[in-house]
C-alpha cells in the first residue's frame, strides 16, 4: 500500500473559481480518487491562497478586514469544490496559525543555514497611496517594444521579462500617478547558490520532461536570488526581527501545504513528520499549472532542503485552458465561473468527462470548445454509456422479476467475450490513470461502451421481446440484457474516478453501495432496481445562458 500526500495549486482568494482553475483540481481529483480506488492511503490537501497585496486593496474597497474577505471567499470556493465533486480531505486557509509557526521557524532555519541575506533595493513608490507597489500594480511602456499598458514584470505584446523600473512611462495603477523611486531593504533567499543542488535534483525523475527543458533554460541562464519579503502596508506575516517587513506570498504560500496537513494531522491524530520529514515511505505530489512552474520546482525545493524537510516525489504540471480556441475572456463572454455553470448546466460531471477526455500526461493547453462540449458530453454519455440501461433494463423489470443471469450461466461466446473483453483491460485502465492519460482511458472506456452498443443492435431484443411465450427466445432475452448490463456495471466501476456521482447513481440501480475499489469487478450484481432517468441531454440553451451570465 502507498501512501500519498497529493496537493493542488491553492486559489487565490481575490476571485472565484472559474472554469480554468477546475482543469487542474478535476486532474487531481480524478487521479487522487483513483489512487484510494486502488486501495493506497491517500491525502489530498489544499487551501486557500490569501495573502499579498490584492486581497488587502480589495477588502479596502469593500470597505471590511482582509480577515472577512478571505473568509467569505473560503466559504463560495469550498462551496464550488464541493458541488464539482472535487473531495479534499481538507481545504484550509493560508492566513492560520500553523502557517504562520510554520513559515517562521523555516525562514530561521534559512537564517541559520546562511541561505537569507539583506540588501537595499529601489523600488517604485506611491506618494498618493503611500506604499510600495508590487509590479502587477505597475504599467507603462515596456522598455523592449514600446508596447503601451504594459504589467511591471513582463510584456503581453512581445513576451518580453523585465524588473518595474525598467517601464518607460510608468504609472500607478491604484492612483493612476507616476511613482517615485525609493530605497528600501530586502530580505533575500541565495537561489543563485543551490544551483548545484537544484540541477541534481530536477534530474530525478521528479519532473516531466517539458518541464525539465524549461528547467535548463533557467539554468543556463542563471539562477537569480529571491527577494522573500515586502514592505507595509501588506497582509500577511511579519518576519520575525524584521519590524515593517512581510514575507512575500509566495515564501508562506508553498508552506500552506504544509500548514492544511498539520491542521488535517493534528485533528485525525496522524503524524506530520511521516509526510514531511521522515518520508522513506511516503509520496507527496503536486499538481501545478505551468505558470508556477519556476516556484514550485525551484524556489520550493530549495526552501525544504535547507530547513531540514523532504522534497516533492513528483510535480505534474499541465497547461492552461481556452474556451473555443482563445484565452478566456470576460467581453466574449468565454471567463465562466464554477458557479456560472452549475446555473445554467448544473450537472458537473459533464465537464468532469470532458476534461478528462481532453487531459493527458503534458503540458499542453487544452480547448473548451462548447459545441464539442455538447456534441461529445450528450453522445457519449447519454447516447452510448447511458443507452445501454436504458435499451435493455426494462425488459429485465418486466419479463424476468429484475433478476440478471450470472456470468457463468451466460452461454452465447460473444456475449462472454464482451464482459472478459472489459475485465482484461484492467491492468491498462490502471496504467492510463497512474500515468494521469485520462484521454487514452476514456477512448478505451469508450470503445467498450460502443461495442455493447453494436451488440444490442445486433441482437434487437426489442424483437426478441414481441415473441413471448417461447421459452427459448425468452432465455435469449433474458441473456441478452443480463450481459449489457453486466458489462456497463464494470465499465461504470472503471470510470468512477471520473464522473463519482453518476456512477453512485448507477451503483444503486444495482442495488449496490458506491463503487470504492476497482475489486467490485471481481463480484457482480444479481438484480437491479427498476430503471429512473440517470441523465438529461444538455441542451445548447444553457450553454448560451451560461456565457450570456458572464457577458
Amino acid at each position: 500500500m502507498r501512501k500519498i500526500l497529493v496537493t493542488s495549486a491553492l486559489p487565490y482568494a481575490n476571485g472565484s473559481i472559474h472554469l480554468g482553475h477546475l482543469v487542474e483540481y478535476i486532474q487531481t481529483d480524478i487521479w487522487v480518487r483513483f489512487q484510494k480506488m486502488q486501495g493506497n492511503l491517500v491525502y489530498y490537501i489544499c487551501a486557500d491562497d490569501t495573502h499579498g497585496t490584492p486581497i488587502m486593496l480589495m477588502a479596502e474597497q469593500e470597505n471590511i478586514t482582509p480577515e472577512i474577505l478571505v473568509k467569505n471567499i473560503h466559504i463560495e470556493h469550498a462551496k464550488d469544490f464541493e458541488d464539482f465533486h472535487v473531495n479534499f480531505d481538507n481545504f484550509y486557509s493560508t492566513n492560520s496559525s500553523e502557517n504562520k509557526e510554520l513559515s517562521e521557524n523555516i525562514y530561521r532555519a534559512l537564517v541559520k543555514n546562511n541561505k537569507i541575506f539583506e540588501k537595499e533595493i529601489e523600488q517604485f513608490y506611491d506618494t498618493d497611496k503611500k506604499m510600495f507597489l508590487p509590479d502587477r500594480f505597475i504599467k507603462g511602456e515596456c522598455p523592449k517594444c514600446r508596447a503601451k499598458d504594459q504589467y511591471g514584470d513582463s510584456c503581453e505584446s512581445c513576451g518580453a521579462t523585465y524588473n518595474p523600473t525598467d517601464l518607460n512611462n510608468p504609472y500607478s495603477v491604484l492612483t493612476g500617478l507616476s511613482p517615485v523611486k525609493k530605497k528600501t531593504k530586502h530580505y533575500f533567499f541565495k537561489l543563485s547558490e543551490c544551483s548545484n543542488f537544484l540541477s541534481k535534483w530536477t534530474k530525478l525523475d521528479t519532473l516531466q520532461k517539458e518541464a525539465r527543458n524549461k528547467l535548463d533554460e533557467w539554468f543556463k541562464a542563471g539562477l537569480s536570488d529571491w527577494d522573500i519579503s515586502r514592505d507595509a502596508p501588506y497582509f500577511g506575516f511579519e518576519i520575525p526581527d524584521a519590524p515593517g517587513k512581510f514575507f512575500y506570498v509566495w515564501l508562506d504560500a508553498p508552506i500552506g501545504y504544509m500548514a492544511s496537513f498539520k491542521n488535517f494531522a493534528d485533528n485525525n491524530k496522524l503524524s506530520f513528520d511521516d509526510f514531511w520529514k521522515n518520508n522513506s515511505d511516503t509520496e507527496l505530489v503536486h499538481f501545478i499549472g505551468k505558470d508556477i512552474l519556476y516556484f514550485h520546482a525551484l524556489f520550493w525545493p530549495a526552501t525544504l532542503e535547507y530547513s531540514g524537510y523532504r522534497k516533492p516525489t513528483k510535480i505534474y504540471a499541465h497547461g492552461f485552458l481556452t474556451v473555443n480556441g482563445e484565452k478566456m475572456s470576460k467581453s466574449r463572454g468565454t471567463f465562466i465561473t464554477a458557479r456560472s455553470y452549475l446555473d445554467n448546466i448544473k450537472n458537473p460531471n459533464l465537464l468532469r468527462y470532458y476534461y478528462a477526455s481532453k487531459l493527458n500526461d503534458s503540458m499542453e493547453d487544452i480547448d473548451l470548445n462548447l459545441q464539442d462540449f455538447s456534441a461529445k458530453v450528450n453522445s457519449d454519455l447519454v447516447g452510448k454509456f447511458i443507452n445501454i440501461p436504458s435499451r435493455t433494463s426494462g425488459f429485465i423489470s418486466k419479463y424476468f422479476e429484475n433478476k440478471l443471469v450470472p456470468i457463468e450461466n451466460i452461454e452465447d461466446k460473444k456475449a462472454r467475450d464482451l464482459i472478459l473483453g472489459i475485465i482484461n483491460i484492467k491492468d491498462l485502465v490502471l496504467e492510463h490513470y497512474e500515468s494521469r492519460f485520462f484521454s487514452k482511458l476514456i477512448k478505451l472506456l469508450m470503445t467498450q461502451v460502443e461495442s455493447l452498443n453494436e451488440f444490442i443492435s445486433q441482437k434487437e431484443p426489442w424483437v426478441l421481446a414481441k415473441k413471448e411465450g417461447q421459452h427459448k427466445v425468452n432465455s435469449d432475452l433474458h441473456q441478452i440484457c443480463s450481459t449489457c448490463l453486466h458489462a456497463f456495471r464494470l465499465v461504470s466501476i472503471f470510470i468512477t474516478p471520473v464522473i463519482p456521482e453518476l456512477t453512485s447513481k448507477i451503483a444503486l440501480f444495482f442495488n449496490e453501495s458506491p463503487y470504492k475499489s476497482f475489486s467490485d469487478i471481481e463480484t457482480e450484481a444479481n438484480e437491479i432496481n427498476k430503471y429512473e432517468h440517470l441523465m438529461q441531454r444538455l441542451d445548447l440553451k444553457d450553454i448560451e445562458a451560461m456565457i450570456v451570465t458572464k457577458k
